[in-house]
């Protein structure tokens, strides 16, 4: 069907029973019907509506609404030659008037009255609308499962899900998501390991409804998955480790926060759709167009429940910190999402210390632990700080960088401490790697974030550790800016 709906001569109105203005302007109609100009009507919701008007198209699909991008009904078209000349919605006398010629047109009827909403227009249906009519076009192959198959059963059996139910991606909803991007859907976004198998938006796409996100979060999940790809990152790394670690998305910015993200009380835990789907996502695309998939290469031992999904938002919001955006190069009110290959939560219980020096001891004996109490600069960190905790900070005075000195200081470690069979532990650093150091830092130079988040009551933050491998030989975190 062409946009004016086929027709080419004379006058479209499109309309329907479900609407008192629609109701009011059937005697005009029929008016219009009897004079010597072509009239066509499209009814909406009732082919036999109105009763006074011969030859009423029946468009309770819809089509003709959505090729001539009807979004208020009573709508009068004319056209000349196929094209459209003049466009009226709902009732003014005196425009019809004008339009028509036909100046006793509604002669007794108000002079005005205002239309109603298009059933094309109704949420969700103008999605499907122009998947049906449209020229919307899909480049992923397309599965079809029998009309008796269990759709979460068929994804399952056939790899795609990480565990739990998947989304089914259909048509509708991968149109739906890909409208939440200003990005062409056929867009290279990179290769993905450990296939190095391209993917483009549209994929993203894909998984990202699997996952079970809404079409706001997909700028988010993009940049998370640009992110993995950097090779600073070293996503392949991060599968093939026998380590526990997988990808944290960390988001700031105004977007965090335009999304809905938690960034406070429970904010490392469930509950929070765009928490629980944007990080589900990116794993989703590791396994589903990049082959990551556990026991193949990913040789994780044990992993831990983070893999299935583990992103957050840095709370900005009243803290007299910087964010952690800022202080990796991006200009204040920028959205970004910093990648960190990490493993699972240990908390940190401090409910007595009211100074920064012993809330810093604190998180410098917990920190110490990261992977082995006797290994230094063998994996990164990243330090959760609580509000309630910030607060012993902000109160006296102490900025990020002003903490971040004081566990510097407190983690160099005596080197005869970390040396292999000190204290009857096998595990630790060769002597000869020591040389003459007395002591040694536990991370390496940036290896350190801080990040804000969680609840406002509860003097409780946590330690991330991660990879066991980082710097040039492993992962190191990477930061990339959202774009819509």
């Amino acid at each position: 069907m062409s946009a004016t709906a086929g027709i080419r001569e004379g006058y479209v109105v499109v309309a329907k029973r479900d609407c008192p203005t629609c109701v009011l302007v059937e005697p005009v109609l029929a008016e219009l019907a009897r004079s010597t100009q072509p009239l066509t009507v499209f009814s909406q919701d009732d082919p036999t509506f109105p009763a006074t008007v011969p030859g009423v198209r029946d468009d309770r699909a819809l089509e003709a609404s959505f090729r001539l991008r009807i979004e208020t009904v009573p709508t009068l078209i004319k056209l000349e030659g196929g094209r459209e000349v003049g466009r009226l919605v709902g009732w003014q006398r005196d425009e019809w008037r004008a339009l028509t010629g036909l100046n006793s047109l509604g002669e007794g009827l108000p002079d005005w009255r205002p239309g109603c909403g298009s059933k094309s227009v109704e949420p969700g249906v103008i999605d499907e609308l122009e998947v049906k009519y449209g020229e919307v076009k899909f480049a992923a192959r397309r599965v079809d499962i029998d009309e008796h198959e269990d759709e979460a059963e068929a994804m399952h059996a056939r790899g795609w899900s990480d565990g739990l139910p998947l989304v089914p991606p259909t048509p509708v909803r991968v149109h739906r998501m890909l409208k939440g991007t200003k990005r062409d859907p056929a867009e290279v976004i990179g290769n993905v390991p450990p296939d190095l198998a391209p993917v483009t938006v549209e994929k993203i796409a894909v998984n990202a409804v699997m996952a079970g996100c809404k079409p706001e979060y997909l700028p988010v999940v993009i940049a998370a998955v640009e992110a993995a790809l950097m090779e600073p990152f070293a996503m392949h790394g991060v599968l093939a480790t026998t380590m526990f670690c997988g990808p944290i998305v960390i988001v700031n910015g105004p977007k965090a926060r335009a999304i809905g993200m938690n960034a406070r009380g429970n904010a490392l835990g469930q509950g929070n759709r765009a928490n629980a789907t944007i990080g589900r996502a990116l794993q989703l695309v590791i396994r589903n167009v990049g082959g990551g998939r556990p026991q193949e290469v990913d040789r994780s031992a044990l992993g831990h429940p983070g893999k299935y999904t583990f992103c957050f938002a840095e709370d900005e919001e009243g803290s007299c910190w910087e964010p952690l955006s800022v202080e990796r190069g991006f200009a204040p009110g920028a959205s970004t999402v910093t990648l960190f290959a990490g493993d699972g939560v240990h908390g940190v219980v401090d409910q007595q210390s009211r100074t920064p020096e012993s809330l810093a001891r604190s998180f410098a004996l917990t920190l110490r632990s990261v992977n082995h109490w006797k290994l230094a600069q063998s994996g990164d960190a990243i330090l959760v700080v609580s509000p309630e905790h910030e607060r012993t900070f902000r109160e006296a005075g102490w900025n990020k960088a002003r903490l971040r000195q004081e566990l510097d200081r407190l983690l160099m470690l005596p080197a005869e401490e970390m040396v292999r069979g000190a204290g009857g532990i096998a595990e630790g650093i060769p002597a000869t790697a020591l040389a003459d150091k007395k002591r040694i830092p536990k991370f390496r130079q940036g290896g350190l974030l801080i990040v804000r988040a969680g609840g406002s009551a509860g003097m409780f933050s946590a330690v991330i550790a991660g990879w066991g491998a980082s710097g040039a030989m492993g992962s190191s975190p990477v930061t990339r800016e959202i774009t819509e």
